[in-house]
């Protein structure tokens, strides 16, 4: 098997692809092409994966191409038969709602990345970031009554990780552990993983 894969180092939904990998033992087979994803400035590069040129995008060897960090990383997993993506049952459920609460998290952290970084100062809409920092909190605190237990490590514990962990590389004055000491101490636990370690984000 070999995927090609438009990457981005600080994304976390990248990571996200790239931790499965590196799970599933496929890190080696995985082709990094170099991209600029921007919410205004679209890098037309990834237009060739994905129409969306959004990242990550990726193509099989067989010339599919996959879209976005939810069916790649099922690909991998079906590549491996890895079983981070559980059989159909309430494992696989509840797998599958913990990868989408992080990544709803995810979602409206980025929105707020994106209204300061994208938009002009005197166009920033303070009410609209304060809303997604509460849809953050809110997620958070979800998050925290729905631990995965200490030998978890499917699509859904992967997926809150990564969100914990780019909260702490983007968003550090969010404060997450604060009054969550549980899912802090998941996320020190879990994020020992060599798959965690390899994978952590960069500027």
């Amino acid at each position: 098997m070999k995927l090609s894969l438009y990457w981005g180092s600080a994304s976390p939904f990248v990571r996200k692809v790239m931790a499965v990998a590196h799970e599933l033992g496929l890190q080696d087979s995985v082709e990094i092409l170099d991209s600029a994803a921007h919410p205004v400035q679209r890098d037309t590069r990834i237009q060739a994966f994905n129409p969306l040129a959004k990242v990550p995008a990726a193509q099989t060897d067989d010339g599919t191409p996959l879209y976005d960090s939810r069916v790649i990383c099922e690909y991998l997993d079906t590549q491996a038969n890895g079983g981070l993506f559980p059989a159909a049952g309430p494992a696989r459920w509840t797998a599958l709602r913990r990868q989408a609460l992080a990544d709803g998290l995810l979602d409206a952290a980025l929105l707020i990345r994106y209204e300061l970084l994208a938009r002009p100062a005197e166009l920033q809409w303070p009410l609209w970031m304060e809303k997604q920092r509460e849809k953050v909190t809110d997620a958070l605190d979800a998050m925290a009554a729905d631990l995965p237990d200490p030998d978890c490590h499917d699509i859904g514990a992967i997926s809150c990780a990564c969100a914990l962990g780019w909260l702490d590389f983007r968003f550090p004055d969010i404060g997450w552990r604060d009054g969550r000491t549980a899912l802090a101490e998941w996320h020190a636990a879990f994020d020992t993983r060599p798959a965690m370690v390899a994978t952590r984000p960069g500027a």
